[in-house]
């Protein structure tokens, strides 16, 4: 079996690495940019860094301010609005996953119209959006090297996944400098999702040579260094690590694909707007132990890139090691029960069939090791319930 890779053409890593996004522009053949970004992005001041960055190279930029955590079509219509009208040559995100799954899906509609419904799977993107240039501040998401952007539908709450190589930034900026300033509580979430998409890619149905081994590396470097960077915002070497371990997890299941936990994360987030590295974080054990039966040589390999166990001890002492790692985990970084969050729990049941069918209707259930019914989706949603 073979194995297609898609990630961007060009990549600057490392401190300061923000202060060449002009040089960024010029090798894309870029003049004309709107930055898609947030209001904190530029009380931070990160805005008019990029600003002043293309001023010294005699460009100007459009701003556009108002994306949203969990981005809906309506919130990214008035920027596709203003690339339009604007006639901007290419996208600059700076933000969260969030920024940068709202600028592929204003790129993709400015060039091509339509509706995100349009574009969701199974269609495959492979129609070529307005450049993206992708600046993640936060160590999680890999949206800066995926070929996936997630928009909620604000009149169904279905979180639409669309894919393709078309949504693939044309370039990423990776600065761990932009983590420093990132909250405890987005750090850990963002955090817990970068694990679980070097988990996901590794013990996917998609997985491959390559894949495999950005995932082992990723989780080499995620795992070791999570709770530092969590607890220590100032611990630059824990913070590098572990952008550069969401990274390259980015790329892993970017081109192997994500399973379980996260097709039925994103109904969660939907219904209840639990933010994105939650829900998994909330869902990652209780999946976990479910599927670890239909792949355990796979699931001890990923315990011993954690550092949880070594070459000695039994595939099955690795895997024990492993749940125990991951709830501790999400007792120490302080992840919440779905109830703790404040969901209802009439209304969470009333939801488990729809939910269920939204996330076999995503296709990740496919590429879990263990393939389950949907009697079994709700099964694992309603233990999710009880566990926490």
């Amino acid at each position: 079996m073979t194995q297609r890779i898609v990630m961007p053409g060009l990549m600057e890593i490392g401190a300061g690495a923000l202060d060449k996004v002009a040089d960024m522009m010029a090798l894309l053949a870029c003049s004309q940019p709107l930055i898609v970004t947030d209001q904190v992005m530029s009380e931070l001041g990160y805005v008019k860094r990029v600003q002043n960055s293309l001023a010294a190279k005699g460009m100007a930029c459009g701003v556009f301010l108002d994306t949203e955590p969990e981005p809906t079509e309506a919130s990214i219509l008035p920027a596709v609005d203003q690339v339009v009208t604007g006639q901007y040559d290419c996208l600059i995100a700076l933000g969260g996953g969030s920024a940068i799954d709202s600028a592929k899906a204003i790129g993709l509609l400015a060039q091509h119209g339509g509706k995100m419904q349009d574009y969701k799977v199974p269609h495959v993107v492979t129609e070529a959006i307005l450049p993206v240039i992708a600046i993640p501040t936060t160590a999680g998401t890999g949206s800066e090297v995926t070929r996936v952007t997630i928009i909620t539908d604000q009149e169904t709450d279905e979180k639409m996944l669309c894919m393709g190589p078309g949504l693939i930034p044309r370039a990423a900026i990776i600065d761990y400098e932009l983590t420093l300033s990132v909250p405890a509580r987005i750090a850990a979430d963002t955090g817990i999702d970068a694990l679980t998409h070097a988990m996901e890619a590794y013990v996917s149905g998609k997985a491959g040579a390559f894949t495999d081994q950005q995932a082992l590396a990723a989780m080499r470097l995620i795992a070791p260094n999570l709770r530092q960077a969590v607890n220590q915002p100032g611990n630059h070497a824990a913070k590098e690590k572990l952008m550069l371990g969401a990274t390259m997890a980015g790329m892993a299941f970017s081109n192997a694909s994500v399973a379980l936990v996260h097709g039925m994360s994103r109904p969660i987030g939907a219904h209840f707007h639990v933010p994105h590295g939650m829900s998994n974080a909330m869902l990652l054990p209780v999946i976990t132990e479910f599927s670890i039966s239909a792949s355990l040589e796979r699931y001890a390999e990923c315990a011993r890139a954690m550092g949880l166990a070594d070459d000695i001890i039994s595939d099955q002492e690795a895997v024990e090691r492993l749940m125990i790692e991951l709830r501790q985990l999400n007792q120490d970084l302080k992840v919440p029960t779905l109830s703790a969050f404040g969901i209802n729990k009439a209304q969470y049941f009333s939801l488990l069939d729809t939910m269920a069918e939204q996330a076999l209707a995503s296709g990740s259930p496919n590429n879990n090791p263990r393939v389950p019914s949907k009697e079994q989706v709700i099964e694992l949603y309603e233990k999710v319930w009880s566990e926490g």
